[in-house]
């Protein structure tokens, strides 16, 4: 399925998209200084909360429009999106990237991307589209 690799052509062929190392060694994509998808490694906390549902592959976490979007999210598909404790409340979902087709990582970066674009350069890019 999808790899960082493609995680990275297709945020950074969002508008005035960055990369960035963040915290150490994990990447990050950001508009504007605003991150809006990142490499999420299980941290322990995860693991203990997760138990024997723990995936196994690369983590991608991104930011999406509110707790419902999340939770739609993971109903919808669980084999793909799911959450921890550690985002309880917080507008973000976790991928697992081995498990999502192209077409659904560009869709969340898409969206992830538009929740954290200013106005007029998230306007600009629907009306292009």
């Amino acid at each position: 399925m999808a790899t960082w690799e493609d995680v990275r052509r297709l945020a950074l062929a969002l508008p005035e998209t960055s990369e960035k190392a963040s915290y150490g060694q994990t990447m990050a994509w950001q508009v504007k200084d605003k991150t809006f998808a990142w490499e999420r490694p299980l941290r322990k906390s995860d693991l203990e909360a997760l138990g024997d549902a723990a995936p196994t592959g690369p983590i991608l976490g991104a930011r999406v429009p509110d707790e419902g979007a999340k939770e739609a999210l993971i109903a919808d598909d669980p084999e793909v999106y799911f959450t921890t404790p550690h985002f309880d409340g917080y507008p973000a979902i976790l991928v697992q990237l081995d498990h999502i087709d192209l077409e659904e990582l560009e869709e969340v970066l898409v969206e992830g991307w538009l929740c954290k674009a200013p106005k007029k350069l998230a306007a600009s890019y629907r009306a292009a589209g």
